[in-house]
């Protein structure tokens, strides 16, 4: 029998000797009742394995029984080369499971704390009539993954010579750099403005520059990141 084929046996048995172990204890009841975490993982990461130590083994020396001039140095050999193959096919299976567990994750802008904030000022040109509180104005933050319903905050209001200046916050829950601030007065034709952060929003303590629509109006905006000014 080639080599290749012992091999491709004793991998074959080494899984199943693995298979047959976990099974075999988990039906008999092996372990302590009443810690069943830790009797699981002592299942899957040491009796297991050796269940798969000795399918490989095994197998290697059936196939070398049935053969001529078979060594237990040669049986020792491809006993170890089907068991380094198993890991190696584990650690690749983990690896690819990781990478796909990276890829599909939620991904939080800031995962393990408070959500930074979207602070923005939006300046309306001369002539638009611009409340002077949150009645009649609605603020939603869009992006590929959520849409955010945002807050204005009437006491930070302010005129610009002719101009009506509206000022609020929104949540920036994910990361991403597809967003936009639609920013919709009653009476009024909703106004989008792009965002142009990049995906992780690093904080900025001062606005950025005006940027301008069609119509004239204009927003600035920075990322507020908590326990930050």
């Amino acid at each position: 029998m080639k080599n290749s084929s012992r091999l491709a046996i004793g991998v074959v048995a080494a899984v199943a000797g693995y298979i047959a172990s976990f099974v075999l204890l988990s039906l008999v009841d092996f372990g302590n009742r009443a810690d069943p975490i830790t009797s699981g993982l002592l299942g899957l990461f040491v009796y297991s394995p050796m269940g798969a130590i000795a399918g490989a083994v095994l197998a290697n020396w059936l196939i070398g029984s049935a053969g001529k001039h078979t060594s237990n140095g040669s049986i020792a050999s491809n006993s170890l080369k089907s068991l380094g193959i198993v890991a190696l096919l584990c650690i690749t299976g983990i690896g690819l499971y990781i990478a796909y567990a990276y890829a599909t994750a939620t991904p939080w802008l800031n995962r393990n704390g408070a959500t930074p904030l979207l602070v923005f000022e939006v300046r309306f040109p001369a002539g638009v009539k611009v409340p002077t509180s949150a009645q009649g104005i609605t603020i939603e933050l869009q992006t590929d993954l959520n849409t955010m319903p945002g807050e204005v905050n009437p006491a930070a209001f302010y005129r610009d010579g002719d101009q009506g200046i509206i000022a609020g916050e929104v949540e920036l829950a994910f990361r991403t750099s597809h967003r936009q601030l639609a920013v919709t007065i009653e009476g009024q034709p909703s106004r989008i403005y792009p965002i142009d952060l990049s995906a992780r929003a690093p904080h900025t303590p001062e606005f950025g520059t005006w940027r301008r629509l069609a119509d004239g109006s204009e927003i600035r905006y920075r990322a507020k990141w908590p326990g930050k000014t």
